[in-house]
Parts: C-alpha cells; sequence; structure tokens
C-alpha cells in the first residue's frame, strides 16, 4: 500500500473525480489500481473564489512494483501492546478521568492490569447537572463543574480532536479508533481538523467507562485524593482519601487537570519536583458566526461548516498575543471551580451551529517575567485575576464584559450592542481593564486592531469581550524522567495536562497512552 499526498479537488467534485484524480497522479491505467482509502481530508480556503478539499490517499495497486518512485508506502499504523499483565501483580492507580486518566486507564485495562480510577468528581451525567446548576442557577459545586468530574474538562468544549505534537508512532490514530468505537462518528478518522462536541462526547465516555470495566477495572467518584503515600526511600506505596482511607499500590498515574490546586500543593509539600511554567490569560471575545464565515470563505459554505480562525500578534511590549480554543458556533462558559471566582471557557456541539463564535484571546506570560520565586505563584496569580473578574461581573458568577470598541478606547460599556453574548449566568457591562495586568491589556488593544485587518470585522465596536481566560494550561510542571516517573518520587507517574505534559483532548490521550506503557512495562519487569 502507498501513500498519496495533496490531491486537490474542487468542492462539488464528484464521487468518481477522486479516482480519476489518483490515477492521473500515479500515471497508470485504471486496472493497475485495486483499491484506495482516504486518509485524509483538508480544504484550502485561501482563495475565496476557489476553495478546493485536499486528500491525502492510501493506494492499493495489483502490481506494486509499477508504483511511481517518488510515492512511499503507506507507514506502519497499527498499535502494539507494550506489555501485558502477568499472573500476580499489584493494580495500579489512576488519578483523574479526563482525557489523560481515561486512555491511561484503557491501555493498562487492555493490557490486563485491572487499574483503579480514582476521580474526585461525579459520573459524566451527574456532573453535567451540577455543571448546569452553575450555568442556569449561580450554584457552584467546587468537586462538580467543568473542571471536575468523569472526563475531565475537554467534555465541556469543542471536543477538538488534533494537535500539532510529534506522534511517530501514530498513537493519535489509536485515540480516535477508540473514539470511533465508543460512538463518534467515523469522519473524525479522516478530517484534517475533527472534533466531536460536548453532547457526544458524554455518551462516548459512558461507553469508554463501560469497557474498562468489562475489562476488569474499577471506577470509584467522588474519592478525593488527599495525600501520597511514601516509603522511606520516596517510593510511592500508595495513596489516601477524603475520606481516611488508604490505597495500596506501588504504581500511581497523576492524570490531574490543570485545575487541581489543592492537589499541586500537597504535592509540593509532600516534596515532589515541580515548576511553573508559562501559561496565557486573557478573555473571551464573541462575533456573529456568519461574519466569521464571510471573512474566511466569502460565504457560508455548508459542505464546510463554521469557519474558525487562528491569530498571531506580536505587540510592541514584547507579549505575544493569540487566539486560543476558538469555538465555531459556540457559546462562552462559566468554568470556575473555586467559590468567589469568575473563569471562561468555550463549547460547541457537534453541529456548531449557535449564532456567535467565540475563542480566547490571550498573552503568553512567563514564570521568570511574571510569577517569579515560587512553583506555584502562577497559581496565586490565576486566582487573584479571577477574583477581580468575580467583583467586576458584580460576585454572582456573570462575568465582566466589554464592547471590543469601547476597550480599545479604554472606556467602560455601559450596555451591549448587537452581539449578544452567549455566557450564562449573565454578562455584566463595566470596565475589563481591573481584571489583568497592566502589559496584557496594552497588548490585546493592539492587537485587536492587527486582527481586524486580518478578518474584516474582528476589531469592530459591538463584538464583546468577556473576561477572564485564565486556565489556558497547567500553571506548574511535575516534573518528570523518561521512564515518565517523577524525577525524585519513583512510582508517581506525572501525565496530560494538569502535570504540564499536554494540551488538549488528543495530546493529553496519547500522553495517557504513553506512560500506562511504562506503567505496564514496569509491573511487568519489562525495565
Amino acid at each position: 500500500m502507498f501513500r498519496l499526498t495533496d490531491i486537490k479537488l474542487p468542492l462539488d467534485h464528484a464521487p468518481a473525480a477522486l479516482k480519476a484524480a489518483i490515477l492521473k497522479k500515479l500515471k497508470l491505467p485504471a486496472e493497475a489500481l485495486l483499491d484506495f482509502r482516504v486518509f485524509k481530508r483538508a480544504h484550502d480556503a485561501r482563495n475565496k473564489q476557489s476553495i478546493v478539499h485536499i486528500y491525502t490517499v492510501d493506494v492499493t495497486l495489483q502490481d506494486e512494483s509499477r508504483a511511481p518512485r517518488d510515492i512511499r508506502p503507506t507507514p506502519d499504523m497499527d498499535y502494539r501492546f507494550a506489555a501485558y499483565a502477568p499472573a500476580r501483580f499489584q493494580r495500579p492507580l489512576v488519578i483523574g478521568t479526563g482525557p489523560c486518566g481515561l486512555f491511561a486507564a484503557l491501555i493498562l485495562a487492555q493490557s490486563g492490569f485491572k487499574p483503579i480510577l480514582l476521580e474526585r468528581g461525579k459520573d459524566v451525567r451527574q456532573r453535567t447537572k451540577d455543571t448546569w446548576g452553575l450555568w442556569r442557577k449561580s450554584v457552584l459545586n467546587p468537586e462538580s463543574n467543568v473542571q471536575f468530574g468523569e472526563g475531565g474538562a475537554g467534555t465541556f468544549s469543542d471536543g477538538k480532536l488534533y494537535s500539532q505534537i510529534k506522534d511517530p508512532r501514530y498513537l493519535g490514530r489509536k485515540v480516535l479508533h477508540e473514539f470511533v468505537k465508543a460512538g463518534a462518528p467515523e469522519e473524525i478518522l479522516t478530517e484534517a481538523h475533527p472534533h466531536i462536541g460536548t453532547f457526544r462526547l458524554v455518551t462516548m465516555v459512558e461507553s469508554m467507562r463501560e469497557t474498562i470495566e468489562a475489562l476488569g477495572g474499577a471506577y470509584r467518584f467522588q474519592n478525593k485524593v488527599t495525600d501520597i503515600l511514601l516509603n522511606d526511600d520516596r517510593t510511592v506505596r500508595g495513596v489516601r482519601l477524603e475520606s481516611g482511607e488508604e490505597i495500596e499500590s506501588s504504581h500511581v498515574v497523576l492524570a490531574l487537570g490543570h485545575s487541581a490546586r489543592d492537589t499541586f500543593e500537597m504535592l509540593h509539600e509532600r516534596g515532589v519536583a515541580i515548576e511553573a511554567k508559562p501559561f496565557s490569560i486573557g478573555f473571551r471575545i464573541e462575533h456573529p458566526q456568519g461574519m466569521i464565515d464571510k471573512a474566511r470563505f466569502g460565504r457560508s459554505i455548508p459542505q464546510l461548516g463554521a469557519a474558525d480562525y487562528k491569530l498571531v500578534h506580536h505587540a510592541k511590549n514584547g507579549r505575544d498575543v493569540y487566539s486560543f480554543c476558538m469555538c465555531p458556533g459556540g457559546t462562552v462558559v462559566a468554568a470556575t471551580s473555586e467559590e468567589g471566582r469568575v473563569v471562561t471557557n468555550g463549547m460547541s456541539q457537534y453541529s456548531r451551529n449557535e449564532r456567535n463564535a467565540n475563542a480566547g484571546i490571550v498573552v503568553g506570560i512567563t514564570p521568570e517575567v511574571d510569577y517569579p520565586g515560587h512553583p506555584l505563584a502562577g497559581i496565586a496569580l490565576q486566582r487573584s485575576l479571577e477574583e477581580a473578574a468575580f467583583a467586576a461581573g458584580g460576585g454572582t458568577y456573570a462575568a465582566p464584559g466589554q464592547l471590543v470598541g469601547d476597550f480599545i478606547a479604554g472606556k467602560p460599556s455601559t450596555a451591549l450592542g448587537e452581539v449578544t453574548p452567549s455566557y450564562r449566568p449573565g454578562v455584566t457591562p463595566t470596565d475589563l481593564s481591573t481584571c489583568l495586568p497592566a502589559y496584557a491589556i496594552e497588548a490585546i488593544r493592539e492587537a485587536l486592531p492587527a486582527f481586524g485587518r486580518q478578518i474584516k470585522g474582528f476589531d469592530r465596536a459591538d463584538a464583546v469581550l468577556t473576561g477572564v481566560e485564565t486556565r489556558t494550561s497547567s500553571p506548574i510542571r511535575i516534573r518528570r524522567g523518561d521512564d515518565f516517573q517523577s524525577l525524585n518520587t519513583p512510582g508517581l507517574y506525572p501525565a496530560g495536562e494538569g502535570a504540564g505534559f499536554a494540551g488538549g483532548i488528543l495530546s493529553a490521550a496519547v500522553d495517557g497512552i504513553k506512560v500506562a506503557e511504562a506503567v505496564a512495562k514496569s509491573i511487568a519487569g519489562q525495565n
């Protein structure tokens, strides 16, 4: 089998056109082609008058010796397990059931290791009810919300399933195949920028739980880990739960989310090697989705769905401003996990058919410059900004908001325009300059008109900014070695987004697979 790339066809091409294009590229007659399948499909909209699909396909030839010399064989993308459970073993623990913990547990279960999953929050159905409690009634459950509970923070997102990580073993394909088994549409295997949306993610997470349990894994919801148990030589011997119960295991996967602040504090107190890392802060911005469609495609094109964008600006004060977690046809959601604080994030359903487009407009910050002196200083900064947003919004979990025109002009907003903000429990027009450091406000004010030159209308006066976006990524990294174990606490396996090794559903899931393989090898005595 051989892989052909960069096959371009019009959006409205006939089904037979793809086979004809393959034969033309191969310079072979029709009988030479036994079969073909689409590996990836993208689109190029740089020329709005001639938008095209771009295909990558795998072809099977009648006689492989006739293949052109400039095409390469299709790579081996099959997943192979690193190790299998021995006859006797101690069950590993997986803390957290977000994408990283879910795939760490799945790989361990499929390898016969019967993991125990410990989740501080509730199962995904109950968690969804609690999350809507904040959105509809301004009632926050600190242990069951957008950040905590089965499925992790990615459950309430656009469900993006693409990443820029290096993936020479095609572990991302394993992730996508498991998602399809759990109920995701098969198109995620071929679309260049696949997404699922929140409602589908809920049922998929439940299906994967059933698979893990059928293989001997065990879920324990509302079981918050409050301490790790160490031997005299600092090797792990288990964990202690909030109830006081202790569970022994010499292999503990820390698949924490980026908001597990109390757990980060506990790990630091126990001497686990932690360092501060860069993250970003900013606001959510909303525009009419139709405006974005017109700017990107020239018009709304049903075959392409809602248009997205990716923007970057290098500000004069040295800060980088960029769009983050863009959600076409989505909503801005309340994403706090702590009382007295306001956090925003973006979410879309699979259909992406809501009125507005939204994205984070964020500024990169670094520990050396912006929060020096302590590994957990970034958490303190996040909390101070979230408290400022809570106060600016009126102290009711309403979010502070400001029209783009007023923000650029440096004056408070007193009313909204044609763009209706989607954030619930509500938006309070105000002055957002009180919610971020001056350098961030300065950089974003400079960036918005620059973005307006790239996307017409991006800096329209009545577009809405909502604050604050502070949970872009983990503010810490739990340091680990090449064996995926903590540098100074053997048996502890930091993994995923919360530990500072991933950013998004796919990269977190891939990291979970890698860590599970390391655990499996260790238990099986292969390293």
